[in-house]
């Protein structure tokens, strides 16, 4: 299943968008009816009207439009083979992948940018046949001529400059294998030539002149600039840098339009520099449109079912739903004279019984409370205050009475819940006082805390509710003195923070310079023992008497590298392929082969058998080269290929 136009599913984020608003507007309308129409009168009006049906009509309404919506990106299922013929040219696209086309002089540079151009040809050329060849120091077809432009495009999308191991830019080699890439008597034949200009052989002139000669025609696009750009690749390591030549000069690729206006001029076309949006449109315009096209043969195409009908009947369906949906559902008028005459007058002898014990039994839950409070039952008190804000959450007297049972009962957490609820009264003297016991009760509750950062967390929050209490009523000395007295807390606790702070950093210092004077203490013990190593390893290595044979041997020891000892430092000799080779052949030579090995070792050469057993070491060490893609029109040269 798939969408032909799936660009318009974004619409289906204001289907949720809708349902919010329909549901906002169904509130209103009922917050606005409750205003206008007594509660009592309401309920008769609104008989047999069911809020459920009204919810559902909503909700038909949205799966409608969000049907609508998949109706209109056109849902296709299935497809069908059909057999279509076209005219067409027969179009084949040569880019240049050296190095060269890293430069970023057209950004991001001109391989990206080479191949975003092809693609625009692609969707220009729609009825033409399109094929695709890639060149280097080498060229090779990457696509042949097809009306397939998935296949073109992923040829396109594989292009990069390792594609052809073989360095340089070689474009006679590369007409001559588009030229291969051609049937005889077709259909005209086009190259489209994506290139810096920078080529590395000479011939090309002519390879031109003979392409158009069997009827090709070459029209050149030129890709960078004159001024030039350096090149950056990256290395081994995976870092940039700058591409440099075999004297290791710093390589900088210069657009040759020359070149290419030559190379177009020879073959029947023209050159277009790449610059700007629209190079491809002025190409096809000028260049391939008129050229006459032939019939090709009839392509199978896909001919996709649409099935847009059917999210488009479910969204009619819904509506008519809606539509005849009704709000209101039926009820069972009672029949006159079955009612018992007393009902009504008993319902509304017990409303007014309701009406009239509903305050008493408040007064008295009130006055119970308060009656704990003063004879010092706090938590009495506390949970009678809790039922009653249950009944009355809005009641601010309520809120402020419970804060002060709790903050009596020390029970601070509860004291700033019910505080808070107060602070939001009609009345600013009520509203004052809930700020200043707020603040006490948040200082209690730092008092109480274990750690300091709770502690001064509390005690910041505490000053808070003081400044909002004198912003009240800034004649009230209480709280004046109470915030004063949080705030040298306050200081206090920092003050000790910060001794504490300070001396936990000087012990760290201590204990690191203690680690530093044990490391230093190692140090001088492991070079004392090294020292000593040294100094018995060269008395055991000290000759009794100078004689010949010892000499002899003396020498040629000192031409050998020595093996490592613990504590012996590494001679720079060891580090020298030659003198190890040497020790390597030891055993398999004669006389004559030591004393050669010692006379290339002190001339710093060496030997035949050092260097069969250096390319010996070499040749395990190699690797299998990336296959290079070769045709027909690719023939051996002695030329020597730049890396760019």
């Amino acid at each position: 299943m798939k969408f032909a136009l799936p660009n318009l599913l974004w619409l289906l984020l204001l289907v949720p968008l809708l349902a919010v608003f329909l549901a906002w507007a169904w509130r209103t309308k009922e917050r606005l009816i409750a205003q206008f129409v007594q509660s009592r009168l309401l309920a008769q009006l609104t008989v047999g009207v069911s809020k459920t049906r009204q919810k559902v009509r909503l909700a038909l309404v949205v799966s409608a439009v969000a049907c609508a919506v998949l109706a209109l990106a056109r849902p296709q299922w299935g497809f069908s083979w059909e057999e279509v013929a076209q005219k067409g040219l027969d179009i084949v696209v040569a880019i240049d992948t050296s190095r060269s086309m890293l430069a970023a002089d057209i950004p991001p540079n001109r391989l990206e940018r080479a191949k975003l151009a092809a693609m625009d040809l692609m969707k220009l050329a729609k009825n033409d046949r399109l094929g695709l060849v890639a060149f280097a120091g080498s060229s090779f077809l990457q696509c042949p001529l097809t009306l397939d432009e998935e296949a073109f495009r992923q040829g396109v999308a594989a292009l990069d400059v390792n594609i052809i191991p073989q360095g340089g830019t070689a474009i006679g080699e590369t007409i001559q294998t588009a030229l291969a890439a051609f049937k005889e008597g077709e259909n005209h034949k086009i190259l489209v030539l994506f290139t810096d200009g920078e080529d590395h052989e000479a011939g090309v002139l002519e390879a031109a002149k003979a392409a158009s000669a069997k009827g090709l025609r070459i029209f050149t696009i030129g890709v960078g600039s004159a001024a030039g750009e350096l090149i950056r690749v990256r290395d081994e390591k995976g870092k940039m840098d700058f591409l440099k030549d075999e004297s290791g000069n710093v390589v900088k690729s210069r657009l040759n339009e020359t070149l290419l206006q030559q190379i177009a001029g020879a073959a029947g076309g023209f050159y277009l520099p790449l610059r700007g949006a629209n190079t491809m449109d002025l190409l096809y315009e000028r260049g391939l449109a008129p050229l006459p096209k032939s019939e090709f043969n009839a392509k199978l195409m896909q001919r996709h079912h649409e099935r847009f009908y059917w999210p488009l009947g479910i969204a009619v369906v819904l509506l008519v739903i809606e539509m005849f949906l009704p709000e209101r559902q039926k009820v069972r008028r009672p029949v006159p004279g079955t009612q018992a005459p007393t009902s009504a007058a008993a319902a509304a002898l017990l409303y007014l019984l309701f009406a009239i014990l509903s305050p008493l039994s408040a007064s008295a839950s009130s006055a119970t409370a308060l009656k704990n409070y003063e004879s010092g039952k706090y938590d009495a008190a506390l949970k009678e205050y809790d039922r009653l804000r249950l009944q009355r959450p809005e009641d601010a007297k309520l809120a402020f009475n419970a804060g002060a049972a709790a903050y009596q009962a020390r029970q601070f957490e509860d004291a700033t819940r019910h505080f808070s609820g107060a602070t939001g009264a009609r009345d600013p003297k009520l509203a004052q006082s809930a700020f200043y016991n707020l603040g006490n009760a948040y200082f209690q509750l730092g008092d109480s805390a274990a750690e300091a950062a709770q502690k001064q967390e509390a005690w910041e929050s505490a000053i808070g509710f003081y400044d909002t209490a004198l912003k009240l009523n800034s004649v009230d000395a209480d709280a004046k003195h109470n915030r004063d007295f949080v705030q040298r807390k306050l200081e206090e606790l920092k003050k000790q923070q910060d001794k504490q702070q300070s001396k936990d950093n000087q012990n760290q210092k201590q204990d690191d310079k203690k680690d530093d004077q044990k490391k230093d203490e190692q140090k001088q013990d492991k070079s004392g023992q090294d020292k000593k190593q040294d100094d018995k390893k060269s008395e055991d290595q000290k000759p009794e008497k100078p004689d010949g044979s010892k000499q002899d041997n003396q020498k040629k020891q000192e031409n050998q590298p020595k093996p490592d000892q613990p504590g012996d430092q590494k001679q720079p000799e060891q580090k020298k392929p030659d003198s190890k080779q040497g020790e390597q052949k030891q055993g398999q030579q004669g006389e004559k082969g030591d004393k050669d090995s010692a006379q290339a070792a002190a001339l710093g050469q060496m030997t035949p058998q050092q260097a069969m057993q250096l390319l010996d070491s070499q040749r395990a060490e190699e690797r299998a080269l990336i296959f290079l893609p070769t045709n027909a029109t690719q023939k051996a040269s002695n030329r020597t290929l730049k890396n760019w």
